[in-house]
């Protein structure tokens, strides 16, 4: 592997023409499909510090250089694309509702469920996730096991710059329908987000439980219970309510995350 990475990163600059890592280039993204290397990974057991894989997101970058437009036909559908999609689902264990779409360099753990959704190369998504209908997991992105991407959900991907942190969801996170996770947002273990939410690296993330208001950036502590709000801005013509997310409660420990999850919803009024 240390060889594949000079390789890869000697393309990448430049030192080298892109066509001789393109062995390198290849072997990268079949460890990625495999899960056997990731964009990005936790550097500790809580997953609270995450190290980012610079040279395998550069692989990434060089592989849709290095790949041509291919014809490709799966029934009545027709798709001309670079990268193919997904082989081998049963023998991963994973279960990919049509016309749901799981690309070639994605990881999916066994029992992910994927409706007519869509994952994309870098991605990883661990075991008894599901991502909803038209619920799309971008490139790189990082989902924890055990999470609900509902209905409509965009996480997104962070390819670009290589070295920028992806999206990051933890363990037993629920994000409810329509909301919108990008710009390498990072949501904690166990938090849920409220219907519509929409963050980024810029959006106030307001914990209003305390005694004093905390604002967080691109972060959703771990349990938080997070709704989306707006908050009133001054500009040279007047006030103007801008966009932001407010804390209004952590979810309750509980054995069983389904219970845990309804005690959330009902104390707090959250719809999904």
């Amino acid at each position: 592997m240390g060889e594949m990475q000079q390789m890869i990163e000697a393309a990448y600059s430049g030192e080298i023409e892109i066509e001789e890592a393109t062995s390198a280039v290849a072997g990268t993204i079949e460890l990625l499909d495999k899960g056997e290397l990731r964009v990005a990974e936790p550097l500790d057991d809580a997953a609270s510090e995450w190290q980012v894989n610079v040279w395998v997101k550069e692989a990434i970058l060089l592989y849709f250089r290095l790949a041509g437009l291919e014809t490709m036909t799966v029934g009545p559908f027709e798709y001309h694309d670079k990268i193919p999609t997904k082989k081998d689902l049963a023998g991963a264990g994973v279960r990919v509702v049509p016309p749901g779409t799981v690309r070639y360099g994605a990881f999916c753990e066994r029992g992910v469920i994927v409706m007519p959704g869509y994952v994309n190369i870098g991605a990883y998504v661990g075991s008894g996730t599901m991502v909803d209908t038209w619920a799309t997991v971008g490139s790189c992105a990082q989902i924890g096991r055990n999470v609900h991407l509902s209905g409509g959900v965009g996480i997104g991907g962070v390819l670009e710059p290589p070295n920028a942190q992806p999206v990051i969801i933890g363990d037993g996170a629920f994000i409810g329908s329509r909301c919108i996770v990008t710009e390498g947002a990072f949501i904690g273990a166990g938090a849920i987000l409220g219907a519509n939410t929409s963050l980024t690296a810029s959006i106030p993330i307001i914990d209003v439980t305390g005694d004093e208001p905390v604002e967080y950036r691109g972060y959703v502590p771990p349990r938080s219970v997070v709704v989306p709000g707006t908050r009133p801005r001054e500009f040279a013509s007047g006030t103007v309510q801008l966009g932001c997310a407010y804390i209004i409660g952590q979810r309750n420990e509980s054995t069983d995350s389904k219970l845990s999850l309804n005690d959330a919803l009902r104390t707090h009024g959250i719809a999904v």
